[in-house]
């Protein structure tokens, strides 16, 4: 049974009923349809925190899916989970991936940042102040490509930014 006709959370039971309308009237495919039915599998499961089983509808709503913007949605998740399970540098495989096919998302460039900063902060425990720069300018590179999708988001990396003197 898809997971959408069993999850018991109202907020999931009214999206898959919208959602469900909308596939009914808008023209789409069977494969479309088949392929947004595992990516919302896909983010129920990942929001309950069944990480494998969100993989698995996410690589099945890949190989089904066409569209490059719909696939940027499912890698950047496929990212989420990844970073999730501290596996930082998968997360920033899928993270790139996603901007390759839609680099209109303020989100994978926010958590590429957050990833990089956090392996400064690693570098600076480990005593090499040279990597933890080199990571925290990447940082700083992927956060000024959020701020400038979306200004006014990001108040705290854009506080640092001004802290560390790498805003220009």
């Amino acid at each position: 049974m898809p997971r959408s006709r069993i999850n018991g959370n109202f907020i999931d039971k009214t999206f898959s009923i919208v959602a469900n309308i909308l596939l009914r009237i808008i023209p789409t495919t069977s494969g479309e349809k088949e392929a947004f039915t595992y990516y919302r599998d896909g983010m129920s499961a990942q929001s309950e925190g069944n990480y494998a089983e969100a993989l698995q509808n996410y690589y099945e709503a890949m190989r089904l899916e066409i569209d490059p913007y719909d696939r940027s949605y499912i890698l950047y998740n496929i990212g989420l989970i990844h970073t999730s399970n501290g596996e930082h540098t998968k997360a920033l495989e899928y993270y790139f991936r996603a901007l390759e096919r839609n680099p209109f998302l303020p989100q994978a460039f926010n958590n590429m940042a957050v990833i990089c900063h956090y392996r400064g902060e690693q570098a600076i425990r480990q005593g090499d102040s040279e990597i933890a720069e080199v990571w925290f300018d990447q940082a700083a590179e992927y956060w000024k490509q959020a701020m400038a999708l979306t200004p006014g988001n990001y108040i705290e990396a854009h506080n640092w930014l001004k802290i560390t003197r790498r805003f220009e």
